[in-house]
C-alpha cells in the first residue's frame, strides 16, 4: 500500500484561531481573482487552487450556495460540479502532464472535512514517483511552483471555458 502523507498541513490543522468567516464565501465576494486563487467562476460553483496543496495544481471545486452536504444541492449544481471536474482534469493533464487524479470531498469533520460547513471537492493531480523521501524524513514538501505562478498558467485554460 502507498501513502500520501501531508505533514505540512499541520501548520492548518493546529493554527490556534482559524477565520470564523467561511473561506469559500469569503473568497467569491472578492473581486481579485489572481489574489483569492479563484480559477473559474462557473454558473453554480467554482475552482480555486487550494491554499494548503498536496501537490501542485490541487485545486478545490465548491459550490456557491454554502451547504454542508450534497444532498443539499440542486442537480445542476451537482452537475456542474462533475463537469468541472472533468474539465479541469483535463487542463491538468494537458498544461501539467498530470498522470492520474485524486478526487472526492471530506463530509463532516469524522472525514477529515477541515472546513465541514461548506462543502467542496479536491482534484489533486498525481504523477508516477510523485512521493518521495522528503515529506516523511524532512517533514517537508516540495512544491516546484508558487501558487501565483500555477494560478497564472492554468487560469487562462479555465477562462476558455467560459467561451464554450
Amino acid at each position: 500500500m502507498k501513502n500520501l502523507w501531508a505533514p505540512w498541513r499541520m501548520e492548518y490543522i493546529r493554527a490556534p484561531e482559524k477565520d470564523k468567516d467561511c473561506i469559500f464565501c469569503k473568497k467569491i465576494k472578492m473581486e481579485n481573482d489572481q489574489e483569492s486563487l479563484l480559477l473559474y467562476r462557473g454558473e453554480n460553483a467554482f475552482v480555486m487552487l487550494n491554499l494548503y496543496p498536496y501537490n501542485n495544481g490541487h485545486i478545490l471545486i465548491a459550490p456557491y450556495e454554502h451547504v454542508n452536504r450534497t444532498s443539499k444541492l440542486s442537480a445542476n449544481c451537482l452537475s456542474e460540479i462533475m463537469e468541472l471536474a472533468d474539465s479541469s482534469m483535463l487542463i491538468l493533464t494537458r498544461e501539467m502532464n498530470a498522470q492520474g487524479f485524486n478526487f472526492g470531498a471530506n463530509i463532516g469533520s469524522a472525514a477529515g472535512a477541515g472546513i465541514e460547513e461548506h462543502i467542496h471537492f479536491h482534484l489533486v493531480p498525481r504523477w508516477i514517483g510523485d512521493t518521495n523521501f522528503m515529506p516523511i524524513l524532512g517533514h517537508t514538501k516540495v512544491q516546484v511552483q508558487g501558487l501565483k505562478e500555477t494560478w497564472s498558467q492554468l487560469q487562462p485554460l479555465f477562462n476558455k471555458l467560459k467561451q464554450g
